[in-house]
């Protein structure tokens, strides 16, 4: 989640957080380097790495790997890949505009520029398919699935509604495109099974579940009657039970995907209560009322909710195992990572475990500096309205570091491999990586190789 704040934020030094493929780790890009913090308990946040370098604006991690695609704010049409643990830099590729988002899994990575996305094979990182002339994606919206067996990548099919193209990254072919809402779309996520896409619009309202690749509707959330509400992410829990939603707002919504079945099964125990009769009766009526009012009786409400210190400040939510306990994680544009309980049965309001520190400030005290490692808590913060670095980042100018070479086209990134060596192709480094294990955390794609 891109969280930059360009506009002269001092409260916080944040321009990037984001999780990993399962939220075991958390990802912090700032205007000094980037941190990379373990998710392993919630009483303390270990820092595991620290690179105080240039200003980072998207920091990926693959899993628990030690590779790392960073982009700095200063050179952003410029893709770095590294092993941060040898801090050695493996390739860069250069654009021929502002990088947006970047996506991992253990297949492919995925570059996204406004009109465009590039398909990276992750084992060698050549350039496999691009998908040119999409609609305007200032915000660089797209998610791609994490599951070995496919490799599904989600952006939106038009700017002016909410359509979401699905496209295999393994064939290299379109799937399918999905009508999922009248307005643009704000926030697209698929489950850890890469089975389901949820989306939601600009419009804020309602949340859709929808089956990959068929596009068949399974599930309709109300998030609420307000209206300009921006849903800033979407998260669906590791066992596809839960999804969470988090906005501009101070509340985060947990649904729970639940299917007719079980239900009714709930609904038939709760009979001889007064609230059981009058559901009955609402459900009977709903088939006698217009269209759009069945339709509000159809979208089913939050199972949980969880209210922030503050609204109006970037987010990204997720739905972590922590020591085998369900908890709802949220990483904010003030700096700090706050951690709730999630009871699994009843859900309700959820409570505030703990809040750690992202960027080590304290806030009436000024700057301070912490050990590596640590992530004490402070007291809540309030922080200027952020603005997105994927809806507010420049193109550079011509004169620009990380401007391509001359006769570069959009069908090619440029790139540059270990050892200053430059080219069009990646040529033989690749070779002999076939026995690369890329679902072993410990392992990482060896393509240092230089290209002659």
């Amino acid at each position: 989640m891109n969280l930059a704040s360009q506009a002269g934020d001092d409260q916080s030094d944040l321009l990037f957080v984001n999780f990993n493929q399962d939220c075991t780790s958390l990802a912090v890009g700032k205007k000094s380097g980037y941190k990379l913090f373990s998710l392993s308990s919630v009483e303390k946040l270990d820092q595991i790495y620290e690179n105080a370098c240039e200003d980072i604006c998207i920091v990926e991690r693959l899993f628990s790997s030690s590779l790392v695609a960073i982009v700095s704010l200063s050179s952003p049409r410029k893709l770095k890949v590294c092993h941060f643990k040898k801090g050695t830099e493996i390739c860069n590729y250069s654009y021929s505009n502002s990088i947006l988002a970047v996506k991992l899994n253990r297949q492919r990575l995925i570059v996204c520029l406004e009109e465009s996305l590039y398909i990276h094979n992750i084992r060698d990182m050549k350039v496999l398919h691009t998908i040119r002339d999409t609609p305007p994606n200032p915000h660089g919206l797209c998610a791609l699935s994490i599951n070995n067996d496919n490799s599904y990548l989600a952006y939106p099919g038009s700017n002016q509604i909410g359509e979401v193209q699905i496209f295999d990254t393994i064939n290299l072919r379109a799937v399918t495109m999905i009508p999922a809402h009248d307005n643009p779309l704000a926030a697209i996520a698929f489950n850890a099974q890469g089975t389901k896409i949820a989306t939601a619009s600009e419009k804020g309202t309602v949340i859709r579940v929808f089956s990959v690749p068929d596009g068949q509707k399974l599930f309709e959330f109300r998030r609420g009657m307000k209206r300009c509400v921006h849903i800033y992410a979407l998260a669906f829990s590791s066992d596809s039970t839960y999804l969470c939603a988090s906005s501009n707002t101070e509340t985060v919504h947990i649904f729970k995907l639940e299917t007719q079945k079980e239900t009714s099964g709930r609904a038939q125990e709760e009979q001889s209560s007064w609230s059981g009769f009058m559901g009955q009766a609402l459900n009977i009526s709903k088939n006698y009322l217009p269209g759009a009012v069945s339709d509000m009786f159809n979208q089913w409400r939050a199972f949980a909710v969880c209210k922030l210190p503050s609204q109006g400040l970037k987010n990204v939510c997720a739905i972590a195992s922590i020591q085998k306990i369900p908890r709802l994680l949220v990483a904010s544009q003030d700096g700090y990572l706050y951690i709730y309980n999630l009871d699994p049965n009843e859900g309700g309001e959820c409570t505030l475990l703990r809040q750690h520190s992202l960027d080590g400030r304290i806030t009436e005290g000024g700057m301070v500096s912490e050990p590596p490692g640590s992530a004490v808590d402070r007291p809540l913060i309030q922080a200027s309205n952020p603005i997105s670095y994927a809806g507010s980042v420049r193109r550079p100018d011509s004169g620009s570091d990380s401007t391509p070479p001359r006769g570069h086209t959009d069908s090619q990134p440029f790139q540059e491999f270990e050892g200053g060596a430059t080219g069009h192709d990646v040529g033989n480094a690749g070779a002999g990586l076939q026995a690369l294990r890329l679902d072993d955390d410990n392992e990482f794609p060896p393509m240092t190789h230089k290209v002659e």
